[in-house]
């Protein structure tokens, strides 16, 4: 175990606790970006060794904030040495939860040790039992969620309802509780949902940490009014006027001062290639930090993009069947797109990339994060949900906001690469309903972090709740 040195006895401490998986870590990270920024807070950022330096753009920035390094507890279902969602892949997410329940004691242990102890913890909502922890240590708890709000809906329906006859035995779950009544086939639920086993001891107690989100001081999500009103109102409504903060986007709100984001740079080289193409020309194509598509799908996505004649951006991850092929790309593909495209065989940030004026489209799997800085930047979405909450994510988009455009569907479908390129042509090429839509979302996104917009003054509200916690 290795901490920092005590806190300032002036401010308020708090325990920041991310979950380790990117889509999650970067929001909370913004978050605390903002708190440090603002003052008055004393701040502690709870990782394992292999997530510590993920936290180096920020430690950077503030100096002030504290870490506590705990080992990863192990997990029969992980391999050694992963710490991370990236290292094992969506299904990773259970044996990862489970482990780190394992850090209860060894956390009461440093909290009882501590000359000033946190008044108050942090934490990622696929860390519900850290409900428990603060209950147990006597301090309030926030739960925080880096995701939609009609998604925290769907999620709580779900584990209340899973052990009941007609939840396992319907192929389509209707949701009459949450507003606009939606229904989702089984297959589109959230990954964790479709994984339950009633009888694993260690998902009946994952079933109890999500549920104990709910009994939290406070829960504060990566959204915004203008955006999700009718969900968060409703969220608002089940848990009670001043616990629910909508305050997103919140990687607009780590950039509001100075027009860049410590968290969140990105390479000079992409920007530079990124200037020299007209406005609205490109297409930026990701799916995340955790998808690795197959063969199948990358020739399919490769072919797409060749016929489309459009000018990309294409970040790729290795794939497990390359037949000799690098990364799994199709052998001269390289070669016959160098005038009008990039492959990325590394990390990049999608905030700059989409911000710059040449981007015109987003070819995404629709994870919260891509989704929420396509709309800040006024970028609209080639949709090809797959897995967690990217099916719901991808409803909104199209149906609800019409920013986007599906082109597939489904972890192990391909896309027909003809009618791939032709939908990418068209998009870059028109002045479609889902562009003007999206340019007029950003406007509502970058209205709601400024000075008395709905996330201001909800962050601004969450501020004021944690400064008027006494101090230990």
């Amino acid at each position: 175990m290795s901490s920092s040195p005590p806190p300032s006895a002036t401010n308020r401490h708090v325990l920041v606790f991310p979950y380790p998986a990117q889509g999650h870590m970067l929001p909370l990270l913004d978050l605390t970006n903002h708190l440090a920024s603002h003052g008055g807070f004393t701040i502690t950022i709870l990782v394992t060794p292999k997530i510590l330096p993920l936290l180096h753009p920020l430690l950077q920035t503030h100096p002030s904030i504290q870490t506590l390094v705990l080992p990863f507890p192990s997990h029969p279902k992980l391999p050694v040495g992963a710490e991370h969602v990236s290292h094992i892949g969506n299904h990773g997410n259970f044996p990862i939860m489970t482990a780190l329940r394992q850090l209860h004691d060894p956390i009461v242990e440093w909290f009882s040790s501590h000359p000033s102890p946190p008044v108050a913890i942090i934490s990622d909502f696929f860390l519900g039992w850290t409900q428990c922890l603060a209950d147990h240590l006597q301090i309030p708890r926030v739960a925080f969620y880096s995701v939609s709000s009609l998604l925290v809906h769907v999620m709580n329906s779900c584990w209340v309802h899973i052990k009941t006859d007609c939840f396992r035995s319907s192929p389509v779950i209707e949701f009459t509780e949450i507003p606009k009544s939606p229904s989702f086939k089984k297959e589109q639920l959230p990954s964790l949902v479709k994984q339950y086993q009633d009888s694993d001891p260690d998902w009946n107690l994952l079933r109890d940490d999500v549920l104990a989100n709910t009994c939290s001081w406070a829960c504060v999500v990566d959204t915004f009014e203008n955006l999700d009103l009718e969900y968060l109102d409703h969220l608002r409504k089940l848990w009670g006027e001043g616990r629910v903060f909508g305050v997103g986007p919140l990687h607009l709100i780590g950039a509001a001062k100075d027009g860049r984001n410590p968290i969140r740079e990105s390479s000079s080289e992409i920007l530079t290639w990124l200037d020299k193409c007209p406005d609205d020309s490109v297409v930026y194509v990701c799916f995340g930090s955790q998808k690795q598509l197959s063969r199948q799908q990358v020739e399919a996505l490769a072919s797409g993009l060749e016929k489309s004649g459009a000018r990309f951006v294409w970040v790729v991850k290795t794939i497990h069947e390359t037949d000799g092929r690098s990364n799994g790309i199709p052998v001269g593909f390289e070669d016959r797109v160098s005038n009008r495209g990039i492959l990325v065989k590394g990390w990049v940030s999608q905030v700059a990339i989409l911000n710059h004026r040449a981007v015109g489209g987003f070819l995404s799997h629709c994870g919260w994060n891509s989704v929420l800085e396509s709309i800040a930047s006024g970028v609209m979405v080639l949709g090809w949900p797959m897995e967690a909450d990217q099916f719901i994510n991808a409803r909104l988009l199209v149906e609800d906001w019409g920013v986007a455009v599906r082109i597939c569907e489904g972890a192990n479908s391909v896309p027909e690469s003809e009618e791939l390129g032709k939908v990418i042509a068209e998009s870059l090429s028109r002045d479609s309903s889902e562009k003007m839509k999206a340019k007029a979302l950003k406007r509502e996104a970058v209205g709601a972090v400024r000075p008395n917009g709905s996330s201001w003054k909800d962050m601004q509200a969450f501020i004021y709740k944690l400064i008027q916690l006494p101090q230990n």
